[in-house]
């Protein structure tokens, strides 16, 4: 599909956020903040899991993973794909289908009966993965699976997240110091973008928005969250 061309980068995360604000999955809310796991208090919200009941969006998503990936990596550079519990595992099964890959999905933690596994499926030793989320804030939850395929003798040099907020700025540096390169669709500006081009929002809220996107953990402590990151430990 994607031999002779790839779709430009900025016009697939344009899309992909609109995509987000058609199916009413992205929300603004200043007045009240949203309070993520991490304790971060934050205007925005996303939820990328509404993209699997869309089917032509779905599909249209997959192929922007798709042709991220085989741009920023090549064709012949992954053998596995894998999805982390729960929201990466229709994801890595799509995008395994898509590239005609094996496909694996890995959970937080071993399960507690049975064979008491980690991964599920075939994992070859040495078999280079790719690791898909459907969000990623910081990346540090990646790597609850990144951790379990190399353990298991899997070899993991790139993640994908089709949605990347993208507002910590030592963030792909810190995916990078753990041997990790990380590739994403859209982040919240191309959100916030598309929410002013459609003049969704009144100003005030936008611009809470935006201070919140320039500097988050500031804005997350003036409004009762916290005002720093638990590190990875």
């Amino acid at each position: 599909m994607f031999a002779n061309s790839f779709p430009d980068r900025a016009v697939m995360a344009e899309l992909l956020a609109g995509m987000l604000w058609d199916i009413k999955a992205v929300h603004f809310r200043a007045d009240e903040p949203y309070r993520l796991a991490s304790g971060l208090a934050s205007p925005v919200y996303i939820d990328c899991r509404k993209l699997l009941s869309y089917p032509r969006i779905r599909s249209g998503v997959i192929d922007f993973a798709a042709a991220t990936v085989l741009r920023n990596v090549g064709f012949e550079s992954f053998d596995v794909i894998a999805g982390g519990e729960t929201a990466g595992i229709p994801f890595a099964a799509l995008l395994a289908d898509r590239l005609g890959l094996p496909m694996i999905y890995v959970r937080k933690k071993p399960k507690g009966h049975g064979r008491g596994a980690q991964i599920e499926g075939v994992l070859p030793e040495g078999a280079r993965v790719l690791v898909i989320e459907d969000l990623t804030t910081a990346g540090v939850s990646m790597f609850t699976f990144i951790d379990a395929i190399r353990a298991a003798g899997g070899v993991v040099d790139h993640g994908m997240a089709l949605f990347f907020y993208d507002i910590f700025p030592q963030a792909r540096a810190d995916m990078a110091a753990q041997g990790i390169t990380l590739h994403n669709i859209a982040t919240w500006r191309d959100a916030l973008a598309v929410a002013r081009e459609r003049a969704l929002f009144d100003r005030d809220t936008l611009s809470e928005v935006e201070s919140f996107l320039n500097n988050p953990l500031e804005w997350s402590a003036k409004h009762g969250g916290v005002s720093a990151l638990a590190p990875r430990s």
